[in-house]
C-alpha cells in the first residue's frame, strides 16, 4: 500500500489541469506568421532543352546517375578514394604530375579566386591579360584583395603576341601573369606556346583560364609550363555546375606556402585545402569544410568518361564537329567573329550578330520553338555576338544541324529591320 504522503500528493496532482492555458496554444500557434510558398506546395518542373550555348551543357544520363547514387560521409574513406581518382582525373586532363591538383567546391570563379588569393600578397603586382570578360573579372579579384593590378588590353577576339607579353612582364615585374586560353565571350582560344618560358625568364609565375577550353582544345600544362591552371565542370567535361579542378605545380607552391601574410580566404586556403584532398603529406585529412559529395560523383564520372575518350580523341572530335559547323553558319549567310580558323575555340563558337536583326529576339525565338538555348555576347562583347557552343556531350554533328536548323528558322521569321 502506497503511503498516505505519495497518495495525497497524487490527488493534488490528478486535480490539476496540466493542460496548456489556451492563450499560451493559441500563441505556439500564431506564431508562424508566414505561410507555406504555394510555389513550394507544387511538383518541380524542368523542361528539357537542347544546351548549345556557352555552358552549362546538357550531362549524360551515366554522369547524372553517377550524381544521383547515394550520399556517404565527406570524410569516410570511401569518400577519400574517389577524389584521389579524381586527382589522378584532373592530372591525366591537364597532362601534369603536379601533386597539387584538386578540385575546388564552387564553380569556376572558386578556382580562379583560389589561385589569385594564394599566391598573391597585398601590394603585389599582378599582370592581366583582358580581351574578354575573365581577364576583367580577374582583374577585378585582384584589386579587390589588394594587389598593384596592371593590364594589358584588347577588344574582344583580339590576342596578344608574345613580345607584347614579354614587353610588359619587364615592364611591371609582376608576380602572376594572367591568361585565358578558352576565352568564351568572343571565342577566341589564345596561343599559349612560349608564354611560359618568358614568365620564368621574369620569374613570374603563369596563370591559366580553361574553363571553356579544357577537352576540346589542345593544352598541356606540364609542356607548356603553366603554372597555375583551372578549369569548370559544367562544359567540355559534361558535368554539373560545381566544382572547379586547379593545379598547382612546384613554383606556385613555393610561393603559396612561403606567405608572410594568411590568404584572405578561409575557404579557399591552400594550406587547408591540400590537406582536405590529401597533398601534404600528413597521415591524416583534418575537417575544413564539407564538399559536394554528390558534384564529386559526378566529376568523378566525367572524368573517367574523358579518359576512355582520351584527350587526342576529345581534341580532334571538337575540332571536326566545329568545322562542320563553321561552314553551316557561312553557308546561311552569317558571318563568324574570330575569322582566323586557327584561333577559334572549338567549343565555343561566336558569330557576328547579322545586319538588322535584334539577337535577343533571334534567341527567344529559338528558346520558344526549338527548344534550343543559344546566348549573347558576355561582358564586352554584348552586342557583339552570339553564341553557340557543341562541347563534350553535345558536340556532334547532328546536334550541329539541329543548332543551324534553328538559326534559319529564327532568320526567317523574326522581323529585320532597315539599318
Amino acid at each position: 500500500m502506497l503511503p498516505k504522503t505519495l497518495l495525497s500528493r497524487g490527488a493534488v496532482l490528478a486535480a490539476l489541469d496540466l493542460s496548456l492555458p489556451s492563450w499560451t496554444a493559441q500563441r505556439a500557434v500564431s506564431s508562424v506568421t508566414i505561410p507555406p510558398p504555394a510555389c513550394m506546395l507544387q511538383p518541380l518542373e524542368v523542361p528539357n532543352r537542347y544546351l548549345f550555348g556557352p555552358g552549362p551543357s546538357n550531362v549524360p544520363p551515366r554522369v547524372l546517375a553517377a550524381g544521383g547514387r547515394p550520399i556517404i560521409g565527406h570524410l569516410h574513406h570511401e569518400m577519400y578514394e574517389i577524389m584521389n581518382d579524381i586527382k589522378k582525373g584532373i592530372q591525366y586532363a591537364f597532362q601534369t604530375n603536379n601533386h597539387m591538383t584538386l578540385a575546388m567546391s564552387g564553380s569556376g570563379h572558386a578556382a580562379m579566386e583560389c589561385a589569385v588569393f594564394n599566391v598573391v600578397e597585398p601590394g603585389e603586382s599582378v599582370l592581366v591579360s583582358v580581351n574578354g570578360v575573365w581577364g576583367e573579372r580577374v582583374a577585378e579579384i585582384a584589386e579587390r584583395m589588394g594587389a598593384k593590378v596592371h593590364t594589358l588590353v584588347k577588344a574582344p577576339g583580339g590576342y596578344f603576341t608574345n613580345e607584347e607579353i614579354e614587353k610588359a612582364l619587364a615592364k611591371h615585374k609582376p608576380v602572376l601573369f594572367f591568361l585565358t586560353h578558352g576565352e568564351s565571350s568572343s571565342g577566341l582560344a589564345h596561343p599559349i606556346d612560349g608564354i611560359g618560358d618568358l614568365c620564368r625568364k621574369y620569374d613570374c609565375l603563369l596563370l591559366v583560364d580553361s574553363v571553356a577550353s579544357l577537352g576540346a582544345a589542345p593544352l598541356l600544362m606540364d609542356q607548356q609550363k603553366i603554372d597555375i591552371l583551372y578549369t569548370g565542370s559544367q562544359k567540355a567535361l559534361n558535368a554539373p555546375p560545381g566544382t572547379a579542378p586547379i593545379s598547382f605545380n612546384d613554383r606556385a607552391c613555393h610561393k603559396m606556402f612561403n606567405r608572410k601574410t594568411k590568404p584572405v580566404s578561409y575557404l579557399f586556403d591552400m594550406t587547408h585545402l591540400s590537406n582536405y584532398w590529401g597533398n601534404d603529406g600528413k597521415p591524416a585529412r583534418d575537417y575544413h569544410h564539407t564538399g559536394p559529395v554528390s558534384g564529386f560523383f559526378a566529376l568523378r564520372e566525367s572524368l573517367a568518361i574523358l579518359a576512355e575518350k582520351g584527350l587526342e580523341n576529345s581534341w580532334r572530335h571538337h575540332k571536326e564537329v566545329a568545322e562542320y559547323l563553321w561552314k553551316g553558319l557561312e553557308d546561311l549567310g552569317l558571318k563568324l567573329f574570330i575569322k582566323d580558323k586557327d584561333l577559334r575555340l572549338p567549343s565555343v563558337t561566336t558569330i557576328t550578330i547579322p545586319d538588322g536583326y535584334e539577337w535577343k529576339e533571334l534567341l527567344a525565338y529559338m528558346i520558344k520553338h526549338h527548344q534550343l538555348e543559344m546566348t549573347g555576347g558576355l561582358g564586352p562583347s554584348i552586342g557583339m555576338v552570339m553564341r553557340v557552343g557543341l562541347m563534350g556531350y553535345n558536340c556532334s554533328t547532328c546536334n550541329a544541324d539541329k543548332a543551324l536548323a534553328a538559326l534559319a528558322d529564327a532568320l526567317k521569321h523574326c522581323p529585320k529591320r532597315k539599318a
